[in-house]
């Protein structure tokens, strides 16, 4: 396979990443070069400001582009926030002709009759992912083409997003001269990262715990099977600390990072206080125990958005925690005593991933390759049509084709 430059953008609450990819297969990916820089003008996922998320995501792509020395003409951008909603729906035609012979045609025929669902006013289809076909009553059937029946199903995992939402993250990308390529839910690009074929099969909770939203994605029988966006996360923990402390956002969420420790039974009571800058200092047991409170209530939220209370049914490999919250020390075994189910802490599962890689193994980066990975690997497109800028937009791409370099 020839290989092809793929740039994409995890535009966060916390940090923009954009990298830049060449990619020849889904196991055979170059990492030519990353540009992170500090998030502005987003909150919980969502664009408040829009002049600042465009000089944010402008100093993003211009380091990327220093670093593997390409210029970056599109992208694909990940979308996540409390506007994401989802169910399973289901699609069934028939079989008319007289071989009773499924061909590529009749796929797209019930997948357009699952995407047949009620949609709320200001929000859209993003994803219509197929989740498994049923021929003639046999179920779990992942591609059916060439085989012979009278009645097709298909299961379907259905997402929506806001209309509002989701154009004001793509004007900012357009505002800086860069074209989007497709959109996908962040979550679904961070299981690509994260998670193996055997957790997916066998069933999987995936938290990616960010700055601004938890992006939850359950994974049963090699599909996706429920997705939920909680707007909680690491900023949340950092607010408590500022206030219940006394301290500035940002020495707290350096504390946070530095001295945060969650582990289930640790002696801290004898610990002494702990200090960062500027002299300020605070109790390290009263640290530990307000981010040791609300890391337990948000695993209790998450299992609030599971669409079933038998967990252990449900995902029997337990739970995948990625994003950068997910570096805090002990946080996988709080979860395991909270949720009473297996936890690890998700990174990069490298195989055929090289080039400028070292950073992309923390889990903050869960997000940023997968987004990569999820193009490498021929995932559905996203149903949302994103349209060019009609005539002036066409020409700009062209000249951009024959300028570039």
């Amino acid at each position: 396979m020839a290989k092809k430059v793929v740039s994409a953008i995890d535009v966060g609450t916390t940090k923009i990443a954009t990298i830049v990819a060449n990619v020849r297969s889904q196991d055979d990916i170059e990492v030519l070069g990353v540009g992170v820089v500090p998030s502005h003008g987003l909150h919980k996922g969502l664009v408040v400001n829009m002049d600042e998320a465009k000089a944010s995501i402008t100093e993003s792509v211009r380091e990327a582009q220093r670093v593997s020395g390409m210029r970056i003409d599109s992208v694909y951008v990940g979308v996540t926030g409390r506007h994401i909603t989802s169910l399973n729906n289901r699609g069934v035609v028939s079989i008319p002709r007289d071989d009773r012979l499924v061909r590529s045609q009749d796929l797209k025929r019930v997948l357009s009759a699952a995407r047949s669902v009620s949609i709320p006013e200001g929000k859209k289809l993003l994803h219509a992912i197929p989740r498994y076909y049923t021929l003639n009553g046999e179920e779990r059937v992942k591609q059916p083409v060439g085989m012979h029946g009278t009645r097709l199903d298909v299961e379907t995992h259905i997402i929506t997003a806001s209309v509002s939402s989701v154009q004001n993250l793509v004007k900012c990308v357009r505002s800086i001269g860069v074209e989007v390529e497709d959109l996908i839910l962040e979550p679904l690009a961070s299981g690509e990262a994260v998670l193996t074929r055997q957790e997916r099969d066998s069933g999987v909770i995936m938290a990616d715990v960010g700055g601004g939203t938890t992006d939850i994605a359950v994974f049963r029988d090699g599909s996706i099977y429920h997705t939920s966006i909680i707007p909680v996360a690491g900023y949340q923990v950092t607010s408590d600390i500022a206030i219940g402390l006394g301290l500035p956002f940002n020495i707290a969420e350096k504390m946070k990072k530095r001295y945060g420790n969650v582990t289930p039974g640790l002696d801290i009571s004898k610990m002494d206080a702990v200090g960062i800058e500027n002299g300020h200092s605070a109790s390290y047991r009263d640290l530990c125990d307000i981010i040791r409170s609300r890391m337990e209530e948000l695993f209790e939220l998450i299992f609030l958005e599971m669409p079933t209370t038998d967990y252990q049914t449900l995902a029997p490999c337990g739970v995948v925690l990625t994003g950068g919250t997910a570096n805090l020390t002990g946080l996988a075994e709080l979860g395991k005593s909270v949720l009473r189910l297996p936890v690890r802490a998700g990174q990069l599962l490298g195989a055929g991933i090289y080039g400028i890689t070292d950073i992309l193994y923390d889990p903050a980066y869960a997000t940023t390759t997968g987004l990569i990975l999820w193009q490498a690997r021929n995932k559905e497109r996203s149903a949302w049509q994103v349209k060019r800028g009609g005539i002036l937009g066409s020409f700009v791409s062209l000249f951009r084709r024959l300028f570039r370099g």
